[in-house]
């Protein structure tokens, strides 16, 4: 069945109570007991499971073809769920580039309790290899990554991972399942900050991890989700919900224009670099036509020649919200080094752009204007 179809269809049925055609809320925090000591639909209390949840979590795991999807209440809490099923003294090998708090997590949360980490270069398949040791249990890619949108080989790193008997983790929120699928490239577990594209309204936050077959990691992670509680409310899925059902078409307009802006914003004087992997410049463009239909709707573009100059350009765009985060129907924003800070690894001219539903040539005009003659 296409993505389309699923992403209508995956997960949502009429009330049978009602006959509504759009899926109730159900914010009820308990569930009466029958009689006979039975749970009518069996739902006992919220944290454990509410039928919004289930239905959003069925959804996820058909949309990534994945046997079961386990839902958070941020991306953060996902990742940080799947690292807390490992114990003291595993390893993991994160890539250099990933997104700053997941890093952070690893190392000055895990840290501490020991676990121990190595930042590799994902898309050196020897790096990879070699930082492998007898402790490694997880290899966490991030791909395209943030703010960088390096490519790594999906595929071969799973198999990495997989000859040293670790499991291999995508971070596949800038992908999304309708342009790339780590589970059928070999990956274990898709993951995904559903605030973002998902939603895709700026105005939920959550977090997934989609498995792709039952075993031992789901089941601890689900254990560590019913426990520690960190689930999203009944809202949030059902606004996650409502999101998903116009993803592949947000997705592909967005992706469309993602494009044509990059290939513009090329060609400027003013701009030192593009970094799309839709650019047949672009490092990993081989790789990313190799595993995704599409190259997605985030860029990062170094304009100007210094902090100073990239955020003056970033002040003078008017229809691109200065704002962090991605994936909604308005475009953004940010001077990524200001966000993530001492120690970031974005070059200090960085823009990182996320690429909304407005028409692309209003949004080339507006760069345009503000990058100056």
């Amino acid at each position: 069945m296409h993505i389309e179809t699923l992403a209508v269809h995956a997960g949502h049925e009429v009330d049978p109570a009602t006959g509504a055609v759009t899926p109730p809320i159900n914010l009820s925090t308990t569930f009466q007991r029958e009689a006979d000591g039975s749970y009518r639909a069996g739902f006992l209390y919220s944290r454990y499971a509410n039928p919004n949840r289930v239905a959003l979590e069925r959804c996820l795991a058909e949309l990534e073809g994945g046997a079961i999807a386990a839902t958070f209440a941020s991306g953060s809490a996902a990742t940080m769920t799947l690292i807390q099923t490992l114990t003291a003294g595993a390893h993991v090998i994160l890539p250099d580039d990933a997104y700053f708090g997941t890093i952070k997590l690893a190392r000055d949360v895990f840290g501490p309790w020991g676990l121990e980490m190595s930042l590799v270069d994902m898309t050196d398949l020897g790096a990879v290899q070699r930082a492998m040791r007898p402790n490694t249990r997880l290899i966490w890619l991030e791909t395209p990554s943030n703010p960088l949108l390096r490519v790594c080989d999906i595929g071969a790193i799973a198999d990495i991972a997989h000859a040293g008997g670790a499991t291999c983790a995508v971070d596949n929120t800038w992908g999304t399942p309708v342009l790339q699928r780590p589970l059928e490239l070999g990956a274990d577990i898709s993951m995904h900050a559903t605030t973002k594209y998902l939603g895709g309204h700026s105005d939920v936050l959550g977090g997934a991890l989609i498995f792709k077959s039952e075993g031992d990691v789901s089941q601890r992670v689900l254990a560590i989700q019913l426990s520690g509680g960190a689930v999203p409310s009944p809202f949030e899925c059902w606004l996650t919900m409502r999101g998903i059902r116009t993803l592949p078409l947000r997705v592909h307009s967005q992706s469309a224009s993602a494009a044509k802006l990059a290939e513009c914003l090329e060609q400027h004087p003013r701009v030192e670099r593009v970094h799309y992997p839709g650019l047949t410049s672009h490092a990993g463009h081989a790789v990313a036509r190799k595993q995704m239909s599409g190259f997605g709707g985030m860029f990062s573009v170094q304009a100007g020649t210094n902090r100073e100059q990239s955020i003056a350009i970033a002040s003078r765009l008017k229809l691109f919200t200065q704002a962090t985060s991605l994936g909604g129907t308005e475009s953004l924003v940010e001077h990524r080094a200001s966000v993530e800070g001492p120690g970031t690894r974005a070059p200090e001219n960085l823009l990182r752009v996320s690429v909304g539903l407005e028409h692309v040539d209003d949004l080339i005009e507006d760069f345009t204007q503000a990058l100056g003659d």
